[in-house]
């Protein structure tokens, strides 16, 4: 059965930017799934509307840090930032 990582590799159309900011939100998204919480649950949680936490599920919307921090401590978690050197650097 093909995964998603089996299929992105072959996506050229979106930038690796883009691509880390849905690989991040995808993992969030199926973390809120397997723990059995409700968009609705995590909304009220996090201080959203059901139809706002929908936008940015469905990459409708894309989320500022501040929010994907929101999102990430409703589910326990804590969003972290980090730098390293380009490998052409």
């Amino acid at each position: 059965m093909a995964t998603w990582n089996d299929f992105k590799k072959d996506i050229t159309s979106i930038s690796p930017d883009e691509m880390t900011l849905i690989d991040s939100l995808a993992y969030l998204h199926v973390l809120r799934l397997k723990r059995g919480i409700t968009q609705q649950e995590l909304a009220k949680r996090i201080g959203m509307t059901q139809p706002q936490l929908a936008k940015i599920e469905n990459l409708d919307s894309t989320p500022s840090l501040k929010t994907l921090n929101r999102y990430a401590k409703g589910l326990g978690l804590e969003a972290v930032i980090s730098f390293k050197p380009l490998a052409n650097a």
